[in-house]
């Protein structure tokens, strides 16, 4: 007969049970809180709602802008932006980060004019590129593209590098082709650190049309936020930052969960 006291889990075990879920539990009832002592000081004037509105009023703003369509139409012009600039940086960083990764004459040719450019601030960049390319669609996606793809080519670029070169003697003792090399031996050792470069082009890319929308714009999240400021609408302008903000964390999320599924033969 099994006696229940050795199935139920010991003292012990539940105090540590509890200490690791208790930082998570903080973690979560932290910005709750900060939310309504923001919420009392505002409902008891003690924060101006000139300078910084009531959460209550921004919640409101933000179902203005979904029920009249303007945020709907805004997301997917702010998305489209991100996605081509995205395509446009990620095919020329991770292309020239394998290129200069495998080839030492490429290294010594292409890598020095790259962190040349890298070095230049690319928001700074911006009166060059309407200059260039005029006020329409095309300077804002090559900002986005011009910024995402430098985390790309340096991380593409040093996980090349640093693949073990025990792999490549022993792909050469087993007679491997190039192809075979790169599609066995390079891409599972240089995945997990291009998709870090990957999620670090995406912050970047979210930063960069933050900027990019705010001149110049007549659609998208930055024309919303413009637009805003113009009539003295913060809460509105809180809003739209607060959006931008969770499009980062949403698309991150959903590259870690790439990264959890693309790797989970490394566990």
């Amino acid at each position: 007969m099994t006696d229940s006291s050795v199935l139920a889990p010991t003292a012990p075990t539940v105090t540590r049970r509890w200490s690791g879920r208790r930082w998570g539990v903080i973690r979560v009832i932290s910005p709750v809180v900060l939310l309504g002592l923001w919420q009392l000081g505002s409902a008891a004037g003690l924060i101006s709602q000139d300078v910084l509105p009531a959460p209550s009023l921004i919640v409101e703003a933000g179902v203005e802008l979904i029920r009249n369509g303007q945020l709907a139409d805004a997301l997917q012009i702010s998305g489209a932006r991100v996605v081509i600039g995205l395509l446009l940086g990620g095919v020329v960083g991770v292309g020239l980060g394998t290129a200069v990764g495998l080839s030492r004459w490429l290294e010594a040719t292409v890598d020095p004019p790259m962190q040349m450019i890298r070095a230049l601030p690319h928001l700074g960049l911006i009166p060059l590129f309407i200059l260039w390319f005029g006020i329409g669609e095309s300077p804002k996606v090559l900002l986005v593209a011009l910024g995402v793809s430098f985390p790309l080519y340096l991380n593409t670029f040093s996980a090349i590098r640093q693949v073990d070169p025990k792999l490549f003697e022993t792909a050469q003792v087993l007679g491997f082709s190039f192809w075979q090399r790169f599609r066995t031996i390079i891409v599972p050792s240089a995945a997990p650190q291009v998709l870090v470069g990957f999620r670090q082009s995406l912050a970047i890319a979210w930063l960069t049309l933050i900027v990019a929308e705010q001149i110049n714009a007549d659609s998208g999240i930055g024309f919303l936020i413009n637009n805003a400021r113009d009539f003295l609408r913060i809460d509105i302008i809180i809003f739209g930052l607060i959006v931008y903000a969770l499009l980062g964390i949403g698309t991150d999320a959903g590259v870690r969960a790439l990264e959890r599924r693309a790797l989970r033969y490394r566990t």
